[in-house]
């Protein structure tokens, strides 16, 4: 365990003047991602141990994730892995004796953990409608129309849709990764990053 709050208030006093007169959000949340983010490049720099990026498709996908935080790493071995995926594995291995993934792991509500009581479904959709339209829209190629009209609902769809397009930026950035899925992101799914491009 390496306390950040030092260096989270440090980088607080630092940007403090051109902050002023802002309320705290999103920016404060990920220092937090991008100090934990340096402090395992500099761990890895010194004991030449691979940092692994902790972000699933899921994550990825809507850009839910902190670049040169969680984002940073030299390989990331669930940047095609679904969350709902993850969850499954994750409990297929626990079912094969001396379980390694503690139950908590499993049971609590998924979180960044960048303020307190923070859930995913606060900025996402539950897992279980979110992966269904990103396998859909980026493994199917189907058009918000056609997953709306398998029965999704549309302002989500859409919502997601427009999540998707606007991270490709962030994924383009991303550790590579093994491809699991029939399309992950990087070479069989690459969309213009341009401030003007819309689909």
């Amino acid at each position: 365990m390496i306390p950040i709050d030092g260096a989270f208030a440090a980088y607080r006093e630092a940007l403090a003047q051109v902050f002023a007169g802002s309320e705290p959000g999103v920016a404060e949340e990920n220092l937090q991602a991008r100090i934990r983010g340096n402090l395992l490049m500099a761990l890895s720099n010194r004991f030449g141990s691979m940092v692994l990026a902790t972000g699933n498709k899921s994550e990825l996908a809507v850009g839910y994730s902190t670049l040169y935080g969680d984002m940073a790493g030299g390989f990331s071995p669930l940047k095609d892995v679904p969350k709902t995926l993850v969850y499954e594995l994750a409990r297929w291995r626990n079912a094969q004796g001396s379980p390694p993934i503690p139950d908590r792991v499993l049971t609590k509500a998924p979180t960044a953990e960048l303020r307190p009581d923070q859930k995913d479904t606060d900025s996402l959709p539950p897992y279980e409608v979110l992966d269904p339209i990103i396998q859909a829209y980026v493994e199917e190629d189907r058009s918000p129309e056609e997953i709306v009209a398998d029965g999704a609902d549309a302002a989500t769809v859409q919502r997601v849709v427009a999540m998707i397009d606007r991270a490709e930026y962030k994924r383009r950035q991303g550790a590579p990764g093994v491809k699991i899925t029939p399309k992950a992101f990087g070479k069989d799914r690459r969309m213009p990053i341009t401030n003007r491009y819309r689909v």
